[in-house]
């Protein structure tokens, strides 16, 4: 503690009700001194502050007089518990011959009332004492006590720690939760055994999010402790995705108006679970009313400060907190307290006023009375069931206990390094700054088995039981323990908060566990779309997009398949595209077969007919064996259009390519042949014309063959070069896979398709220019029309195979192939096997050589 100076100079000085008036002059307390309710001083004395008494009497002092003592009403049988704990463990460590041997603790106990002014004013007492008399030495004696042990509540305890700690006089709370008091440089001598509500908070926003819970209300108590506490479960509620419709705040001194607010909203409210984060005193009125208004059928979420309260509990009247669940500080079993606490009696110390208030307010009599109604002091407390005696829940007592121990081996640990680095005999205490320093290392583990140790902030490590308020059997609620949370444990999957679900019961004894959503979950296949102007929590449910999927409950986001997959039809799942080609075994695939073996059947059908008859004029007189040829070629067209139905390989992508243009370069070859031996024919009959020996059968073969080379040798470059190969076509359909045949070298496809092209038009041309010959059957005529056909095919195939999509591009190739082979079969051989079969008179060499006049096409 820093030392007062006393001015040389006359001079008053007020410091807590003291005055000073000079340097060498006694000073007398004006008005009455702060005197603690419970003391016993020893060698070393213990302060604590409790609130004894639930509120102070407000009183408006004059400054004419000698202002008046603070009056406290309405005992506290909780925090008096506390008061008895921490005397208990004061005699057990006096009673201990290894914890501080031939040192006895006292303590001296002021009542807070609830104040925070009266805290301030019980922790600058427990400094400077309270003698009437102050003289010159007065500012340099240590202060009256070590270390200063409470307040119970946050706010109380931030005015205590805020003036104690610039003297360095070590202050341990039980009770104070407010993340705030971690701040070390604010309340650098503030210590705790109870966990800050940081950890509290993130606990209940996990619990929330471990429920399904994303729709919540918070009331909170009007003070440090509720405000900081619900700014840290908001925070950490944000980060779970969990949503808070609205949050209230209370103080046990407002007015009625402001309670009936809060009810309304909590009944309009439209989330049905509320969480609580209040501290005892001001939830006791907010739940009378909710009693009185009837309000049942919410889920309620507590913290430390009232979830194990037997006072709410055993009230028949809040049965509608059945079910109630949150988190509290675990408990512990105080061997000996028991016994402690019931032998209190106010005969024990006749003078202390305290003692018999207590005893009045147990029993509720009076020793101002007589008879009826009157204390007689043979009362027994052992056969009491209420707050006091009930040591069933020790989980705050327990912390001031712990609280004692902490402070008896720091004092141990300082008093043995003193001791041993002072060669004096004399008894010399060590002062609270030095106790300070001690207390930041001290660790040591409790009758209880827990391990005690403070960290850089002066908190220990969060510890929290999970209980859930269920009916017994008797009818009376009891605290079922259903999980725990422990910061030590690692943050990953969550393994700090471990729940038993299977054995909770929620609002009203029920076995289902509540929903209290905003929004229904957005099954999978659809995506949250947050309302405008809401909390994200509130949101609609959007199917996914065409090729996109969501397979989780309550997706953000749809993400698209992969390129060979496609959404299913509920879009929860990537399933494998449809792969579309032309196949054999659909109906398209089938009737381009059928129509391919047909036209192979009637080009066999006329080559035997051909052969049947190959010794008839007709046959004779159309060349014979080019006409066979190109019946062989039509029926390699007929098939080459079969390699163009199925799945495409890399052997069939080349084959029907260059199959295709093979067969058909050689079938224009044999119609070319054709068409110049006509021509030839024409000129061999004019007198002197020796032309047929130009292009005799010899010459046609050669002229076939070198055609049909010229295209091989195309068709080996481009297979050599860049030959077609499978392809799947992804960016033509989004929902399913083209399998089709690359070409490859693009120039290689047009190369064949325009040499093809090339031979017919030269052979239209020349087939053209023939037709007006003289004869009866000029074979010219037909050629041209087939020709025509062919090119007229071939050329409407261009723009129709460009724009077809899929499987189509296939099958107009192929229908281009059937066409164009059909028109030269019908167009070149259907009028000589007309004859041949129904006019067999005209099937004679005069009828063929005959004259007739020619007509123009």
């Amino acid at each position: 503690m820093a030392k007062w100076t006393v001015p040389l100079l006359p001079l008053l000085i007020v410091v807590d009700g003291i005055c000073f008036t000079g340097l060498a002059q006694a000073c007398r307390r004006l008005g009455q001194p702060a005197l603690p309710l419970l003391s016993a001083e020893k060698d070393i004395n213990i302060g604590a502050i409790f609130t004894i008494h639930r509120n102070a009497l407000l009183k408006i002092h004059p400054f004419n007089s000698k202002p008046e003592s603070t009056t406290c009403v309405s005992l506290n049988l909780r925090e008096f518990k506390f008061a008895q704990t921490l005397i208990f463990a004061i005699e057990e460590i006096n009673n201990s011959t290894q914890l501080l041997p031939d040192v006895s603790l006292g303590y001296k106990i002021y009542d807070s009332c609830g104040s925070i002014a009266q805290t301030i004013q019980s922790g600058m007492a427990l400094m400077n004492g309270y003698d009437k008399t102050l003289n010159d030495t007065s500012c340099f004696r240590p202060p009256t006590v070590l270390a200063i042990i409470g307040e119970s509540t946050s706010s109380p305890t931030i005015g205590l720690a805020s003036v104690i700690g610039p003297f360095s006089l070590p202050v341990i709370s039980h009770f104070a939760t407010c993340a705030c008091l971690s701040d070390r440089k604010r309340y650098p001598s503030f210590f705790r055994t109870i966990p800050s509500d940081y950890y509290q908070s993130r606990a209940l926003a996990q619990l929330v999010k471990h429920f399904g819970w994303t729709w919540v209300g918070t009331v909170r108590s009007r003070s440090d402790y509720g405000n900081n506490g619900i700014a840290a479960f908001e925070e950490a509620a944000k980060e779970e995705g969990v949503c808070i419709e609205y949050s209230e705040a209370i103080f046990r001194t407002d007015p009625q108006e402001q309670f009936l607010k809060t009810l309304e909203v909590i009944k309009k409210g439209t989330a049905r679970v509320v969480l609580a984060f209040i501290a005892l005193g001001d939830f006791v009125p907010l739940v009378n009313l909710i009693a009185q208004h009837n309000i049942t059928g919410l889920q309620w979420v507590g913290t430390e400060s009232w979830i194990t309260s037997r006072t709410l509990a055993e009230t028949k009247e809040y049965s509608f907190l059945s079910g109630a669940v949150g988190f509290a500080i675990a408990n512990a079993k105080l061997v000996g307290l028991q016994e402690f606490l019931v032998n209190v009696h106010p005969d024990k110390e006749p003078r202390n006023e305290l003692l018999k208030e207590f005893w009045e307010t147990a029993f509720q009599c009076s020793f101002r009375k007589s008879g009826s109604g009157g204390c007689t002091g043979s009362e027994k407390l052992a056969e009491l069931k209420n707050e006091y005696t009930d040591v069933s829940e020790l989980r705050i007592a327990n912390k001031v206990y712990t609280a004692v121990y902490a402070v008896a081996h720091t004092l141990h640990n300082t008093l043995k390094d003193f001791k041993f680095s002072s060669n004096t005999s004399k008894k010399e205490w060590p002062s609270p700054k030095k106790v300070l320093e001690y207390i930041k290392d001290v660790r040591f583990t409790v009758k209880t088995g827990e391990e005690i140790f403070f960290d850089t902030s002066g908190d220990p490590v969060a510890r929290y039981d999970l209980v859930n308020w269920q009916s017994a059997k008797d009818g009376t609620l009891q605290f079922k323990h259903v999980g725990l949370y422990d910061s030590s444990l690692p943050s990953e999957q969550r393994q700090r908060l471990q729940v038993n679900q299977e054995h909770m019961l929620w609002a009203g004894n029920s076995e289902q566990l509540p929903v209290s959503v905003c929004s229904e979950s957005c099954p999978p296949g659809t995506r949250k779309a947050v309302q405008k102007g809401r909390p994200v929590c509130c949101y609609d449910c959007i199917p996914c997009a065409e090729g996109e999927i969501s397979n989780s409950t309550d997706s953000s986001d749809c993400f698209p398949c992969d390129l060979e997959y496609w959404s299913n039809e509920s879009k929860d799942r990537c399933v494998l595209k449809v792969v579309e080609f032309l196949s054999y075994t659909e109906i398209m695939g089938m009737v381009l077969c059928v129509f391919s073996f047909i036209g192979v059947l009637l080009t066999i059908i006329v080559s035997l007919l051909f052969y049947l008859h190959k010794e008839t004029p007709i046959v004779r007189a159309n060349n014979s064996e080019l006409s066979f040829l190109l019946l062989f070629s039509l029926s390699l067209c007929f098939l080459c259009s079969l390699t163009f139905i199925g799945q495409p390989t890399e052997w069939s992508c080349m084959l029907r390519h260059t199959a295709f243009g093979i067969t058909f370069v050689l079938c224009i070859s044999c119609v070319l042949g054709k068409t110049i031996v006509v021509l030839m024919a024409f000129r061999a009959t004019l007198p002197g014309s020796n032309v047929m020996k130009w292009f005799g059968p010899l010459q046609q073969r050669l002229s076939v063959v070198s055609l049909t080379l010229i295209q091989v040798i195309i068709c080996v470059l481009w297979l050599t070069i860049s030959p077609p190969f499978p392809y799947m076509n992804l960016s033509y359909f989004r929902e399913k896979i083209i399998l089709e045949c690359n070409l490859g070298s693009a120039f290689g496809f047009w190369a064949v398709l325009g040499y093809t092209g090339l031979l017919s038009i030269f052979c239209f041309v020349l087939a053209f220019l023939a037709r007006k010959l003289p004869d009866n059957f000029n074979e010219a005529k037909f050629i041209t029309f087939s020709m025509l056909i062919f090119c007229a095919v071939w050329l409407t195939f261009i723009p129709a195979y460009v724009s077809s999509p899929g499987k189509f591009t296939v099958a107009v190739h192929i229908f281009a192939i059937l066409a164009s082979s059909i028109g030269l079969l019908f167009c070149i051989f259907a009028p000589k096997c007309y004859i041949i079969l129904l006019k067999p008179e005209k099937n004679t060499k005069t009828q063929i050589m005959g004259k007739s006049s020619s007509t123009t096409l």
